[in-house]
């Protein structure tokens, strides 16, 4: 059965208790699949990005034919840090949710709406007002040049510059290492694992180190970064305490030894070995 995200973001965790291990968020507008029914408050589910997780039943829409519907039609995502929509088109409005980058709406088309705001649909039926330049139609990486697409991903993940870290988290209130890079790919139209690792059936191919290009990923022991070239990469990094840049040059003043000298693997989502 898949449900549908109320909440701003709402939480997953190891064990149904509030109190368990935050292990992903899923953000408003995306849909899960419900895999058990535990009791009266929590259910199961599986992501979209195959992750599992117990959810709160009171963050979810559980209707099947809303859900599935919504899955195929709700197609903009929010690309700013954070939208309210508001009641009206105008910003003296009053507020009737605040969503995050990554969440996805529907848009309708009303008259006499300004240009610089569009009317969207909430999960709820209800018609909101939000910036048009927040919106964003869901991108297909086939849509666009690997050169273009290895710019905009590094891009969307220094957009989160300064974030702060969070376990298990996935939004500009605070996110982690595999969070950072799952969304810097999803929002330019490509699922990844949400995980410091390659798995299989997901599109993320281990290369050679040195191949390594701009949009690629770096894995180390627990924890992954988005390689932007000349030897620097942004990752979320606990040790840090938000979304950063260094670098794996030992002469570069962003050197982190830690991480330099603990570098596993490289994955792509183009395996093809660069012409050099």
């Amino acid at each position: 059965m898949k449900s549908i995200v109320t909440a701003m973001i709402a939480n997953l965790h190891a064990k149904p208790d509030e109190t368990s291990e935050l292990i992903d968020e899923v953000l408003y507008g995306m849909t899960v699949d419900i895999l058990t029914d535990c009791h009266e408050d929590w259910v199961y589910v599986q992501t979209a990005y195959r992750y599992k997780g117990y959810c709160q039943k009171a963050d979810l829409l559980l209707d099947e034919e809303t859900a599935a519907k919504w899955h195929s039609e709700a197609q903009p995502i929010i690309i700013q840090s954070f939208a309210d929509v508001l009641q009206q088109p105008r910003i003296q409005s009053t507020k009737l949710m605040t969503l995050v980058k990554g969440s996805s709406i529907g848009v309708v088309t009303q008259e006499d709406v300004p240009e610089e705001w569009s009317a969207i649909q909430l999960v709820s039926g209800k018609i909101g007002y939000v910036r048009t330049k927040w919106l964003q139609e869901k991108p297909s990486q086939t849509q666009i040049t690997e050169h273009s697409f290895r710019e905009n991903v590094v891009q969307t993940a220094l957009s989160y510059l300064a974030t702060p870290y969070r376990w298990g988290g996935k939004s500009p209130l605070g996110i982690d290492c595999s969070g950072l890079c799952s969304m810097a790919y999803m929002l330019n139209g490509v699922t990844i694992f949400r995980d410091a690792k390659m798995v299989e059936g997901f599109p993320i191919v281990k290369i050679e180190k040195e191949d390594r290009q701009k949009g690629d990923l770096l894995y180390f022991p627990g924890h992954i970064a988005l390689y932007m070239g000349d030897n620097l990469y942004v990752h979320s990094s606990l040790g840090g305490n938000e979304v950063t840049i260094n670098s794996l040059d030992k002469q570069h003043k962003l050197y982190r030894h830690d991480l330099a000298t603990t570098l596993t693997e490289v994955g792509s989502l183009f395996p093809e070995k660069p012409n050099r």
